[in-house]
């Protein structure tokens, strides 16, 4: 087996348990049918640096699991009695959109019998603290559509929310937290402090941008389409990232570089296939910021709009029009 070939099954054995059950296992063939779409002349090295990171950035059930398991027992949450603390809590089910709140909570509940022996549905007490589950924050947006209505129509007048997620991207949090939450409890007139538990928190808010833990160009790839795209948003431009910060979960910095061009130039390909796409479907992720979003953080149950739009858009059918691009991880919409 060359070295391409073994990448490809590498790469497919990481993926394997995406959306099990409900897709067909990933495969080798599968993974190269993708990365066939990409430049032909750095093939080897986009799929070195691609399988370097993706196994640090898939979230297996495993992984979850893992995580509400040590938060249960997490003293700084929980105190040093936890049984009696969940006892009290109040698990929110307040998701407006999409089934990771729905998963999450049945996981915690798993855990939570097995942990402390009791009952997710007998748990919640007046007085006690609430907790907003989900897997991954990216922009904010979500918790604060959640929690918005919450805050006015059904919280109490002093409480605590704990919001728990597995990773929370540094300007999701600030613009969650710090922003729009914080002025809507100032608005309600009550008493509401906000807490975020997460396993890792990638950087990626715009004074992080050297040291970021997202896909960020250092440059404008010469291909017309491209410069044309980049050139055209004058709102929110593309702030370039200065090399030699941190690579965090990069192998080093011209792997990076060559993740950050192929899926941007392919970004580019895909927005021109879709009649007038709208303005935050960008080519690195759904944002309304330069070049997209930039996250490479899939889980196991979907893959977010907020990735770069060449791991997750398109048909498997290879259908023509807008949905022509092969997509490595087919995402499940909300619809």
């Amino acid at each position: 087996m060359d070295e391409k070939e073994s990448l490809l099954v590498s790469i497919a054995d990481t993926i394997k348990t995406y959306r099990e059950g409900e897709l067909i296992q990933p495969t080798a063939d599968h993974v190269g049918r993708w990365a066939k779409q990409f430049s032909a002349d750095d093939q080897l090295l986009f799929l070195r640096e691609f399988d370097h990171v993706i196994k640090r950035t898939f979230l297996t059930k495993e992984v979850v699991k893992s995580f509400l398991e040590n938060l249960v027992r997490n003293e700084k949450l929980a105190g040093s009695d936890p049984a009696a603390y969940w006892a009290k809590a109040n698990i929110l089910t307040i998701q407006k959109a999409g089934q990771s709140q729905k998963e999450m909570v049945k996981l915690f509940a798993e855990t939570l019998q097995k942990q402390c022996g009791l009952n997710l549905d007998t748990c919640g007490v007046e007085g006690g603290e609430y907790i907003y589950l989900d897997d991954v924050l990216f922009t904010g947006g979500r918790v604060v559509t959640d929690l918005q209505d919450w805050i006015v129509t059904q919280a109490p007048v002093k409480a605590v929310v704990n919001v728990i997620v597995i990773a929370l991207h540094s300007s999701g949090s600030y613009y969650a937290k710090d922003v729009r939450l914080k002025k809507i409890i100032q608005d309600s007139g009550k008493n509401i402090k906000i807490n975020f538990w997460r396993l890792v928190e990638p950087k990626n808010q715009k004074r992080q941008k050297d040291s970021s833990d997202v896909l960020w160009p250092v440059e404008i790839p010469a291909v017309p389409e491209v410069q044309a795209y980049v050139q055209g948003e004058e709102k929110f431009p593309l702030a370039l990232r200065v090399a030699g910060g941190s690579l965090g979960m990069f192998s080093s910095e011209v792997g990076r570089q060559i993740l950050e061009r192929e899926f941007l130039v392919a970004g580019v390909k895909i927005r021109s296939m879709t009649q007038a796409p709208k303005d935050y479907i960008r080519p690195l992720g759904f944002g309304n910021f330069g070049v997209g979003f930039g996250s490479i953080i899939v889980t196991y149950r979907n893959c977010p709009n907020n990735c770069p739009l060449a791991i997750w858009w398109g048909n498997s059918q290879l259908v023509p029009g807008p949905l022509s691009w092969y997509p490595l991880l087919p995402r499940k919409t909300y619809s």
